[in-house]
């Protein structure tokens, strides 16, 4: 069936890169997957869309099928998302943008990714423990991907886990039992409190995970298990993760202008 060439659809602004002299590449996420859309004139003062294609903005847009790109013909502005001089929302912001570019697939039926990556720049915007909600959105994302993590049967003998400290296998995609993790170096160590935390949040709806608490030792070997295991399906270093765990060290850093902008990396 031949393809319209100008439609209308949701998108959210991932990330933007300044081209020529007056114009701007934009990367969008939509219901039918990621798109590049070029934005023409939107750097010059008289713009009318600039106002409605700042990064992480939920916009409807209208698009034209060009030969490298989408032209964005006209773009309205449902949910903008500033963040002001808030660093730390801007970015786990940027992180959530990251994920939803290494996951999304150019021009392929994403809604259920969209609704999440929506979902997840509110959480930035509007929640305390951006920490808890980073988690949740990432186990949330590796469910939608088909990747969510084995957390109730041993991936190497299928045994029922039992509630103790137990290992993770990035490779098997999921917990391994006491008896089958001993003396595997390539196997990553749980402990019972991680362990629990990690179904809970697996199983929880939203109001659930809002009442949550944990210690910062919990949280942190969380943290760096969910984002191995992304790391090792990625196959590459997410860049957002380093700046957080910099953010934390120098907490008064000055605004990243490199977080949510172009780079033209694979």
């Amino acid at each position: 069936m031949r393809q319209e060439r100008l439609y209308r659809t949701n998108a959210i602004v991932l990330r933007e890169m300044d081209y020529a002299e007056a114009d701007r590449i934009l990367t969008l996420l939509t219901p039918e997957g990621r798109v590049s859309a070029l934005a023409k004139g939107v750097r010059r003062p008289t713009s009318r869309k600039a106002g409605h294609l700042g990064l992480f903005s939920q916009i409807e847009a209208m698009l034209a099928r060009g030969r490298n790109f989408r032209i964005i013909t006209q773009a309205e502005c449902h949910e903008p998302f500033d963040f002001g001089d808030d660093l730390r929302r801007f970015t786990c912001a940027s992180y959530v943008a990251e994920l939803a570019v290494r996951f999304s697939q150019e021009e392929e039926e994403s809604s259920a990714l969209f609704d999440l990556v929506a979902q997840g720049l509110d959480w930035c915007r509007l929640e305390d423990d951006l920490d808890l909600w980073m988690r949740y959105f990432e186990l949330r994302l590796l469910a939608i991907a088909g990747y969510q993590p084995e957390l109730h049967d041993c991936v190497i003998c299928q045994t029922q886990l039992e509630p103790v400290a137990s290992w993770f296998s990035a490779e098997l995609g999921g917990m391994v039992c006491p008896s089958c993790g001993t003396d595997q170096a390539q196997l990553r160590q749980v402990g019972l409190g991680v362990f629990k935390v990690l179904r809970h949040l697996s199983r929880s709806g939203t109001d659930a995970v809002r009442g949550l608490r944990f210690r910062d030792e919990t949280h942190m070997a969380l943290e760096s298990l969910l984002q191995h295991y992304l790391q090792y399906i990625l196959e590459r270093e997410l860049k957002s993760p380093v700046f957080m765990r910099r953010l934390r060290r120098e907490p008064f850093m000055l605004h990243p202008q490199q977080l949510g902008s172009g780079e033209a990396d694979s």
